[in-house]
Formats: structure tokens, C-alpha cells, sequence
């Protein structure tokens, strides 16, 4: 873009230590979208009372000491805005010249998994063991660089202004890469993953204007991919107990069923204000499992009831609000293929998490965004609340 298009192009934080240069009119602060940041430091203080109120009875998780899950989920969010706060100041243009090595590094990780260094929790394969107890999920940083990647080739022509839309050969070239990370994370299986990332795919190729034969030869090729993981039995057992008891949720209520039928009865007693923080029978009885994780929205609505809950799901609600507005605003194709595959990764994960609570979604193992307790999931997704406050920051503004 020129100046000639009624803009002055200026990149606010494209190399580090520009921040002291700016203007009061220009300060990288007063143009962050503080709806957006306050939304988002609400779900993850949210998430602390409500991991705390899973674990603080349990013993053999806390050894003895029930503030470590929140202290640890603190220190996560803490981190997490570290990451954001260097992603901003870097700026998702700037990153944009290193996506091929933050790709190649992503894939190295989740292929990483499958070595010997790989290791299962909860049934999923998908998980390195580090020192001093720590754990990494590199599927979770794995959604990132796919946006990132596919933005980079399919606005690449656009934003040079050789094209108005991605042609069929780059668009191809954006699927091999997306392809290549959701083959390693299918094999794990992290089929949880799998189905956040093809959600990803859909909506950056939407965003980026390519073809609708594109997106319906997708649709159709998912759907056979599905049967074929079916019939070829790719998926481990406890993965299809989960879909069955989701078709069925009667068919082993105290077996592949039982979280959640736990989980139903967790959110229906709370009613509309709940039975009251760390009151919560379910909660308290430790009968949800993985209630600090995957479960974490029935301690909210247990515990705070139909309005504690209707909170988190205004405040995702108000994320991803705001993300769109980026998305729109977004002065190059790039920012708004970002903005948009971050979108589509918050709404999904989100929807997916709270509706198998619900008993609506199969159980897949997905955290609840910035709420559920867990290191690289919040230090991903804080990562994506950098990338979003990029694209707002870099905006050019009038001459």
C-alpha cells in the first residue's frame, strides 16, 4: 500500500526496541484493543479460581500443597502474556519472514512426539515429558504456524498486488503445508487437534478469497477421510468408546460414559447461581474427572450456576467479537488470514469444550481456551492474542 492509496504507511513495532520512539499519538498501548486484552486476562482469572477449586482436595495431584495448581496456572497466564508482549513487539509482519523456521521447528517438535522423548496422558500420545515434572504439547503451537503459513503463501500475491485472489497453485502449496503437521498429529492419534486445525484450514482459505471448489473439495474429502479412519480402525479404542457413548450416552454409563454423565449433573445442579465457590458436591467429591482440564466449565457450572457459566461463554463471546473487528480492519490479506484462522481456532476449541460438557460434542480431550489448566495451551493461545494485537497496532493510519 501507498500513500497514493490515502495512507501513510508506519510499523509500529516491526523491530525491537521502537517502543520509546513513539509518539503519545502513536504509543503501541493506547492502540492495543483493551477490550480484547481485558476479555481475554478475565477467562484466564476465571480459569485460576475454577482450577483451583478442582484441586485444592486433590491430594494425589497436589501433593499436599492445594495452591500449586493455581500457582502454576498464574505463572502459565504470566508467561503467556510474556509470549504476547513479544509477539507484539516483534509484529506478525515482521514474523511473517520467519514462519518457514518457526514451521520446520513446529514439525520437528510434533514428530518429536512420536520418538521415544513422547509420552501418553489421558489415553493421547501426544505429549513430551520434560524436566522438573513439566509437560509440552507441541499440536497447540502447531495451530499457529499453520495460520501462519498458509497466510504467508496465499496473501503473498495478493498483498504484492499481482493478484485479487490466491490461484489454484498456491492454494494448493497452503494445503501441502497444512498437511504435513495434521498427518504427524493424526498418527499420535490427537484426533481433538486434527479436527481444530481442519477447522482452521477452512476458514484461512474462506478468508483468503480462494475458489469454493477449493473449500466444498475439502468438505468432501474430510468426509471421506473420516470413514476411512473408520474402516481402516486408525483411531485407538478409547477414541471410538468415546463416540459411541456420545451417540449413546446410555450405553456404559459407568464406563466410557461416565465423565460425561458426571459432567451433565455437575453444570444441571447449579441451576442459575450455582451452589456457592468450592461448595460444589460434584467438585468437592471428585466425581468429574479431569475437572482442572478438559472439564473445567462444569466447576463453573456447578459452582456459579447458569450465570457463572453464561459469563465465560460472553466473554469468548467478546473475543472473538473483537477479533473479527481486527480481521476487518486488517489493511493487507495477511492480517486478516491470521485474524481469521485465530478466530476459527478460539470458536471451535471453545464450542467443542463446553458442548461435550453439555453432552452435545464427543469427548475429544480440547482445553478450554485462556480457562483450562495447562502450559502450552495458554501459552498458544496468548500467543494468538499477540498476533490479533499486531494486526491492530500495525495498522496504518491517515496521512
Amino acid at each position: 500500500m501507498s500513500a497514493s492509496d490515502g495512507f501513510s504507511v508506519r510499523r509500529f513495532s516491526p523491530e525491537p526496541g521502537t517502543w520509546g520512539k513513539l509518539t503519545a499519538r502513536d504509543s503501541i498501548v493506547r492502540r492495543l484493543d483493551w477490550t480484547l486484552m481485558i476479555s481475554a486476562l478475565a477467562l484466564s482469572a476465571m480459569g485460576a479460581v475454577l482450577v483451583y477449586s478442582a484441586t485444592r482436595n486433590r491430594t494425589e495431584l497436589t501433593g499436599g500443597d492445594q495452591y500449586s495448581f493455581l500457582f502454576r496456572h498464574t505463572l502459565n497466564t504470566s508467561i503467556g502474556l510474556a509470549l504476547m508482549v513479544v509477539t507484539i513487539w516483534l509484529g506478525h509482519r515482521t514474523l511473517r519472514g520467519a514462519v518457514p523456521v518457526l514451521y520446520v521447528l513446529s514439525v520437528v517438535l510434533v514428530l518429536a512426539v512420536l520418538s521415544p522423548l513422547g509420552s501418553t496422558v489421558n489415553g493421547a500420545h501426544s505429549w513430551i515429558q520434560l524436566p522438573g515434572g513439566f509437560s509440552l504439547q507441541p499440536s497447540e503451537f502447531t495451530k499457529v504456524t499453520i495460520i501462519l503459513g498458509m497466510a504467508m503463501l496465499l496473501a503473498a500475491k495478493v498483498d504484492a498486488g499481482d493478484r485479487e485472489y490466491p490461484d489454484h497453485r498456491t492454494v494448493l502449496q497452503s494445503l501441502a503445508i497444512a498437511a504435513v503437521p495434521i498427518a504427524i498429529v493424526l498418527l499420535m492419534p490427537d484426533l481433538g487437534s486434527v479436527m481444530v486445525m481442519a477447522v482452521i484450514v477452512l476458514a484461512v482459505l474462506l478468508a483468503s478469497g480462494a475458489s469454493n471448489r477449493w473449500i466444498a473439495g475439502i468438505l468432501g474429502t474430510g468426509l471421506l477421510g473420516i470413514v476411512l479412519i473408520w474402516q481402516l480402525n486408525i483411531l485407538d479404542q478409547y477414541q471410538i468408546d468415546r463416540f459411541a457413548a456420545f451417540a449413546n450416552p446410555a450405553l456404559d454409563p459407568a464406563g466410557v460414559g461416565y465423565n460425561t454423565n458426571q459432567a451433565r449433573i455437575a453444570i444441571g445442579s447449579g441451576q442459575l447461581t450455582g451452589s456457592g465457590l468450592f461448595k460444589g458436591s460434584q467438585t468437592t467429591g471428585q466425581f468429574v474427572p479431569e475437572q482442572q482440564t478438559d472439564f473445567v466449565f462444569t466447576v463453573a457450572g456447578e459452582e456459579l450456576g447458569f450465570l457463572g457459566g453464561g459469563l465465560i461463554i460472553l466473554l469468548v463471546g467478546v473475543v472473538l467479537w473483537r477479533a473479527c473487528r481486527i480481521a476487518r480492519g486488517a489493511p493487507e490479506l495477511y492480517g486478516t488470514v491470521v485474524a481469521a484462522g485465530i478466530i476459527a481456532w478460539f470458536a471451535f476449541q471453545s464450542f467443542e469444550n463446553i458442548g461435550m460438557t453439555l453432552g452435545i460434542m464427543p469427548v475429544t480431550g480440547l482445553p478450554l481456551p485462556f480457562v483450562s489448566y495447562g502450559g502450552t495451551s495458554m501459552f498458544a493461545a496468548w500467543i494468538a492474542i499477540g498476533l490479533l494485537q499486531s494486526i491492530k497496532v500495525q495498522r496504518p493510519i491517515s496521512a
